[in-house]
């Protein structure tokens, strides 16, 4: 039949009894089979780019520099991705946890019109860290925007 039709009998499967066979054409098969693998291969890629970003700082980073990193921060934010802002604490600045929590304040202070607060701060191992995610356009005062102001405002008080 295959003949007649001037295509190639192909085994799909050769573990079954009796084995599967089709009448198809086996150069246009492997041809479909390449296409598939490469465009696989292409999304393979692009859902391996993350789209969680994460910003380290450490407890006694100077003014200027925590202004750049927040900066980027924002840059981030503003590219669509979340960021995961963290505190590194080294040996003994554990015992003062306070430190690192003002700082993911003055942070979260400096981004509360480009972020949602997603993740509130908390330890993670030795980093005190919060997800802050893009702010959606047209949802102002949502309930995640005001978990950014707040930690904000808990500096105050």
């Amino acid at each position: 039949m295959a003949d007649s039709k001037g295509l190639d009998l192909v085994e799909v499967s050769d573990t079954s009894v009796p084995p599967v066979c089709r009448i198809m054409d086996y150069g246009k098969f492997k041809y479909q089979l390449t296409r598939r693998e490469r465009s696989s291969k292409k999304e393979h890629k692009a859902s391996s780019i993350p789209d969680t970003k994460e910003v380290r700082f450490k407890t006694r980073i100077g003014e200027h520099d925590r202004q750049s990193k927040a900066r980027q921060v924002s840059r981030m934010l503003k590219q669509g991705a979340k960021v995961k802002v963290s505190v590194m604490f080294r040996g003994r600045e554990i015992t003062h946890p306070e430190i690192g929590m003002n700082l993911l304040r003055s942070v979260a202070e400096d981004l509360a019109e480009d972020a949602m607060l997603e993740k509130p701060p908390g330890f993670e191992g030795r980093f005190l860290s919060m997800v802050l995610a893009p702010q959606k356009t047209g949802s102002s005062g949502s309930k995640n925007t005001k978990g950014v102001k707040e930690v904000a405002k808990d500096k105050n008080t």
